[in-house]
């Protein structure tokens, strides 16, 4: 987004093997930066804490990804290969580039340890995982002292670590565990269970919040304050039977009303949120990924996300969307505007682009002319201009990973699963704000007898598509896999068909079995 926001990159911190048996090594700096330069001063400390947020938007250390910070990776940088993941294999997004790809597997649930996607999310976010290890290291309690700045540093390290873990409990169900104590050397991790990487993000957030992070209103955009913390342990607790911890929606409810009191508020315009100027709706969202087209550039990302979405042999403009050129490989599915059946004109979250396509996939997924295009995310600025030259430079569209509409959807959905702290009326008040938002009156207000659990869901589908929600939501509701709902192509299959319980979870890749002896696949 706006230079003046961004926290400039000016590390180059790479080296670090494939096999997280390895993950307790140093992440190695330049030639002209040793780590004893640049732990030596705050600026060096503060340059090191921004390739910590850098590294889930970028590859490498040059522009697109030039310099690459993994030898095993294949170009990817986390937050594309997070979006496929969350997004592909549900019933909002249809990746119709199938072997180029090569997203087959997950646009048809039939995934399996070898695959691409799969093995470099993975990668990724033990990569982030790594080098917030080795950040500790040097920004010790001891050193931090009275250092309120260097403090705070410290807990927004703690922060980004344990949300690459929650990553790794989310997709994989467990995963090696390493922290900065276990030193630096030949060492092969123990794995955490789900139940131990909930029970470690739990208390690290508890902690951070409570002491280190910044207050939400006075902590510089980008980085995670308090409030990031709450919204991340809010989705850990939604989601707290899937990971084996029982029953947590009180303590879901009360994360929620802490980020409600905190001073934010929806953004009126619903298309802001995703556009090139959405660094100025701070207002909602709560913890962005900055994507910027001159300090993180790559091809992944948003850049990933946008010129997607715009067609290269369709009728679609991509100076519309404030694009030199689109790329086209993602439709939806025709499940997705189905939940707007009757509102398609009056909720100004419908935003497809239909010109010559039929709704629905009935002849093959990579049919040209078969899906809606999505029409969510633009690099145009407020003042409708490109905010940048995305054949040269990618896009300037900051990713919203947490903001105030998903808070009180998650409010509503734990009051409705038995959750105390508040009420029925609070919640239906929460879904008809988003709703007022997405209809810009009451009109689209929902009355008492109409809150259900159904509803919910079909609602987080409406206000959180291509947001990286729809999986873990799936999930929670058990119809990601089995036969309880299938959508056009689950499994392979024109009409959908049941898919194996086995892919609720995403399997460790086969090059980390081989390497460490301790990590297993159940049912791969």
């Amino acid at each position: 987004m706006k230079t003046k926001h961004i926290i400039l990159i000016t590390l180059a911190v790479c080296g670090l093997n494939a096999c997280t048996a390895d993950l307790d090594q140093t992440p190695h700096t330049d030639s002209q930066h040793s780590a004893g330069e640049v732990y030596g001063t705050e600026e060096g400390y503060r340059q090191a804490l921004a390739k910590l947020y850098a590294s889930f938007v970028i590859t490498g250390q040059e522009q697109g990804g030039g310099n690459a910070d993994l030898a095993s990776n294949s170009g990817y940088d986390f937050l594309r290969g997070y979006f496929n993941l969350q997004e592909a294999p549900t019933d909002e997004l249809a990746g119709t580039w199938l072997s180029g790809d090569k997203i087959e597997g997950l646009t048809y649930m039939s995934w399996d340890a070898s695959d691409p996607w799969v093995a470099d999310t993975y990668y990724r976010a033990y990569y982030t995982i790594a080098l917030c290890n080795e950040f500790l290291r040097h920004d010790t309690e001891a050193v931090s002292g009275g250092n309120s700045r260097l403090k705070a540093y410290r807990a927004e390290a703690r922060f980004l670590r344990a949300l690459s873990y929650y990553y790794v409990l989310d997709l994989f169900g467990k995963g090696p565990f390493v922290d900065e104590t276990m030193g630096v050397g030949s060492y092969t991790p123990g794995c955490y269970s789900n139940r131990q990487l909930f029970s470690y993000i739990e208390s690290e957030l508890k902690s951070i919040s409570s002491d280190g992070l910044q207050a939400p209103q006075s902590c510089e955009y980008g980085r995670a304050s308090k409030a990031a913390a709450w919204a991340l342990l809010a989705k850990l607790y939604l989601n707290a039977e899937v990971y084996g911890a029982g029953m947590h929606y009180t303590d879901c409810i009360t994360c929620c009303k802490k980020i409600v009191s905190a001073g934010f508020s929806l953004e009126q315009d619903y298309g802001k949120l995703f556009n090139a100027d959405n660094d100025k709706r701070t207002n909602e969202i709560i913890f962005p990924l900055v994507v910027d087209a001159v300090h993180t550039v790559s091809w992944g990302a948003t850049t990933y996300i946008v010129c997607g979405e715009c067609g290269n042999t369709s009728t679609q403009n991509p100076a519309r969307y404030g694009l030199t050129n689109g790329w086209g490989m993602f439709r939806v599915r025709g499940e997705l505007p189905q939940l707007f059946a009757g509102r398609e004109k009056t909720d100004r979250r419908y935003r497809f682009y239909t010109d010559g396509q039929e709704q629905w996939l009935g002849k093959g997924i990579d049919n040209q002319s078969e899906g809606y295009f999505g029409e969510k995310y633009s690099n145009l600025t407020d003042a409708g201009e490109p905010a940048s030259n995305t054949g040269a430079a990618g896009c300037s569209i900051d990713y919203p990973v947490f903001r105030l509409a998903d808070v009180y959807l998650m409010l509503a959905e734990s009051v409705l699963r038995g959750g105390q702290g508040a009420s029925r009326a609070e919640a239906l008040q929460c879904v008809n704000r988003v709703r007022e938002r997405a209809f810009g009156n009451a009109d689209g207000d929902i009355r008492a007898a109409q809150l259900t659990l159904k509803f919910i869901l079909d609602e987080r589908g409406r206000e959180l598509y291509w947001e990286c929600t729809r999986r873990t939501d799936l999930i929670r509701y058990g119809l990601f896999t089995g036969d309880a709902y299938t959508w056009q192509w689950k499994g392979g299959v024109a009409d959908g068909r049941a898919t194996d319980s086995r892919y609720n979870v995403y399997p460790i890749p086969a090059a980390e079995l081989s390497a460490n002896p301790n990590l297993s696949n159940e049912n791969y």
